[in-house]
């Protein structure tokens, strides 16, 4: 039986010489190359597929919003290289004297997580493929048959146009030792999923985007449209049973609205627990671990609906649930304070608007510190202060946070399935992953006028202010 470094290697052998023969590719050569690959993953048919796979195989999310997912995401992804380049001059100032130039960056090593196993692939593949390079991806082992199926479509993509199927691969028989041989043997490595994987992409030497822990806190401040607050919260929220590390966790509600916030989630199928039905949800959600003493998220719970985590917490609930509510008491100091992965949601009361932004940030510090935040609100000086006080990487404005953080056809948002979150959240990053980085850049400097600077131009003020 060949070692996993002998697996890997192999992969490795393949994709590089897969990507040797694209690397003088022309830009409409691998524009054409990304959107056969692209359509593969994004037409009906095969994302029915992909969709009744991941499904099938995890147990997690929703058949209808995983071909949702597919649509949105790859649509968005094939927009944004349209018009994007990623061969030869990208960019030059004839001020400055410089000339930029793309390069590929060579075998790019891929981390899916269970929870969203045929889109992640499906998106990451176009970015990367864009710079003309190579992918393989290292699956959850949980999820293995629905990467091969995705990944098997976006090969034919290659077939099409003629270009080397190995620039899609992906390890058949994944486990932990094989993921991180693969870290360790690509150029760069992507790391979409929980926080140990993302750590372990880190700590393998090799460069590396990871994404930060998830815990999107919404804001709903007292000039919000109630309505539609509560109707694009609850679209977040339920998507795909909350797999998404975008899908809020918690609200926190001015207390001039808190009631009619509530009434609103009622009527799109919210259930309010009450204290005894919340310890009963809170001691089913988290379960002892390997330590007894520490308690983790139960994955029984992980990206299950609603009806079915209630049932197994003993809570019964209305027909028509599809989200269950908790009033919090101690913001970062409680359990739903933190990322739940499931259509479960905190609900927190504030009275001004420092207040909602010490709450929000008590409840980052506990989990989630340097992804994003949402706020509902038209006041101008409430979004400047949210954005400049806040330690996130992004703040979705009047927008269901979910598909609309990794970009979406109603705002500006780089489309992608991997967030980074800054070194708050320990990554390198707090942009949406996309082609961009997936890219080495030459720059080339050439003489200009010398810029003539006295001392006096750079150290005056202070010498004014302070003597010399």
């Amino acid at each position: 039986m060949p070692s996993d470094e002998e697996v890997i290697g192999r992969l490795l052998e393949k994709a590089r010489a897969a990507q040797q023969k694209i690397e003088n590719y022309s830009q409409e050569q691998i524009d054409e190359v990304c959107l056969s690959v692209g359509w593969q993953v994004y037409n009906d048919d095969n994302i029915a597929v992909c969709a009744r796979t991941a499904v099938e195989e995890t147990g997690m999310g929703v058949y209808e919003h995983k071909l949702k997912k597919h649509k949105v995401k790859v649509l968005g992804v094939c927009r944004d290289i349209l018009k994007a380049k990623t061969v030869g001059v990208i960019e030059r100032d004839e001020a400055t004297g410089i000339t930029k130039y793309a390069k590929p960056v060579g075998v790019v090593g891929a981390l899916s997580p269970v929870t969203n196993p045929t889109a992640t692939p499906a998106s990451n593949s176009v970015g990367i493929l864009k710079g003309r390079n190579a992918v393989i991806f290292a699956p959850h082992p949980r999820a293995k048959r629905s990467c091969k199926v995705v990944c098997d479509f976006m090969r034919e993509g290659l077939r099409r146009v003629g270009a080397p199927m190995d620039l899609i691969q992906h390890i058949e028989e994944p486990s932990i030792p094989r993921s991180q041989e693969l870290m360790r043997q690509v150029d760069l490595v992507v790391a979409t999923g929980g926080a140990v994987m993302v750590k372990a992409a880190y700590s393998s030497g090799t460069p590396a985007y990871g994404v930060g822990a998830g815990n999107p806190v919404i804001i709903v401040a007292e000039d919000a449209d109630v309505e539609e607050a509560a109707e694009k919260i609850t679209i977040s929220k339920t998507f795909d049973n909350a797999t998404s590390c975008s899908s809020d966790t918690s609200v926190v509600i001015h207390e001039s609205v808190y009631d009619s916030l509530v009434a609103a989630f009622k009527k799109h199928g919210g259930y309010l627990c009450s204290e005894s039905e919340k310890a009963k949800l809170e001691e089913w959600m988290w379960v002892p671990g390997k330590d007894p003493a520490k308690r983790g998220l139960n994955l029984k719970i992980v990206a299950i609906s609603a009806p079915r985590i209630a049932a197994d917490a003993g809570i019964s609930v209305p027909d028509g649930t599809s989200m269950l509510l908790v009033e919090g008491v101690r913001p970062g100091a409680e359990r739903f304070s933190g990322e739940k992965i499931s259509p479960v949601m905190a609900l927190w009361k504030y009275r001004d608007i420092d207040e909602a932004l010490a709450i929000v940030t008590r409840l980052h510090e506990y989990g989630g510190m340097g992804h994003s935040c949402g706020l509902y609100s038209f006041n101008p000086d409430y979004i400047h202060k949210v954005a400049s006080s806040l330690k996130v990487s992004r703040v979705m404005v009047r927008q269901a946070h979910a598909p609309s953080a990794g970009g979406n056809l109603w705002n500006g948002m780089p489309s992608t399935v991997t967030l980074g979150c800054g070194t708050w959240g320990g990554n390198i990053t707090t942009e949406n992953i996309h082609w961009k980085h997936f890219i080495n850049v030459t720059w080339l400097s050439e003489p200009i006028a010398p810029a003539q600077v006295t001392d006096a131009d750079v150290f005056g003020g202070i010498w004014q202010k302070y003597g010399e």
